[in-house]
């Protein structure tokens, strides 16, 4: 016979213990996604309506306790308008890792039947020298490199250029005597896709106060789309590079390369 303690404890299985890493992972990954914005101080006060609604039901006050109720029933539309940015970041997060899996499959498969050894790489060095030279001279750039995730919004705010990627024209672009070189560059692998392409500015608290609107865009479109945002400086000629929301400061060419390789290439 088991001890009383023991036989009153609930019957835990495989499933059960699946189930709370499953929901502590969601938790996770939302708490990720609000954590430095406006979000998380909405979803704190969420949580203390929904406290003070559970005390006034245990403590039978009934005239609170339904008014509350109403506030959580239409707070639950509520919470689907305001989480609208993180629900689209989630569902994109996910979204972009089943495609990269589908696409890679697909593109090992092309490989074999074609009997091709090596896949094309993209070349990053006309966007690393161009950098170089920008931050010699202290010329502001902010290029976005597109991965996986349309982003047709973005490049419909810009000007199309469908041009082959060289430093030449990349610093070009960016001198601050030409038409295209105020708002961003939009590549994908090779290729320049548009210039002057306005982007979405991060409401993130937590952003230092002391970058400027061309770092705040690059971290702004990073968060809501599946990009990579590569910044120099007008200031100081530094060279960043944002992903996900998280931006990297003073980082050599070295350092650039390998991020692109590893996150692009």
């Amino acid at each position: 016979m088991l001890p009383l303690a023991i036989q009153g404890l609930p019957h835990i299985v495989f499933t059960d213990i699946l189930d709370i890493l499953f929901v502590s992972f969601l938790v996770y990954e939302v708490y990720r996604l609000m954590r430095g914005t406006d979000v998380m101080r909405i979803f704190w006060g969420i949580l203390i309506i929904v406290a003070i609604w559970l005390l006034t039901s245990l403590l039978h006050m009934r005239i609170s306790s339904e008014i509350l109720r109403q506030v959580v029933s239409v707070g639950l539309v509520a919470i689907i308008v305001v989480f609208q940015p993180e629900i689209r970041r989630l569902l994109l997060l996910v979204g972009t890792k089943t495609t990269m899996a589908g696409d890679t499959t697909a593109r090992r498969f092309r490989l074999f039947k074609k009997g091709i050894a090596n896949a094309q790489r993209t070349n990053f060095e006309p966007y690393i020298q161009a950098c170089m030279h920008m931050s010699q001279s202290c010329t502001g750039a902010l290029i976005i490199f597109a991965r996986q995730n349309d982003i047709s919004d973005i490049l419909s705010s810009g000007e199309p250029l469908e041009a082959i990627a060289s430093s030449a024209l990349i610093e070009n672009i960016f001198f601050k005597n030409t038409p295209l070189h105020d708002g961003a560059l939009v590549v994908r692998g090779n290729k320049l896709l548009a210039a002057r392409c306005i982007l979405p500015v991060s409401s993130n608290h937590s952003i230092d106060p002391n970058l400027g609107l061309r770092h705040r865009s690059a971290i702004g479109a990073t968060e809501q789309s599946d990009v990579v945002a590569v910044i120099v400086s007008e200031e100081t000629g530094a060279i960043s590079y944002a992903e996900a929301g998280v931006i990297h400061h003073n980082v050599s060419p070295v350092e650039l390369r390998r991020f692109l390789e590893e996150t692009i290439g």
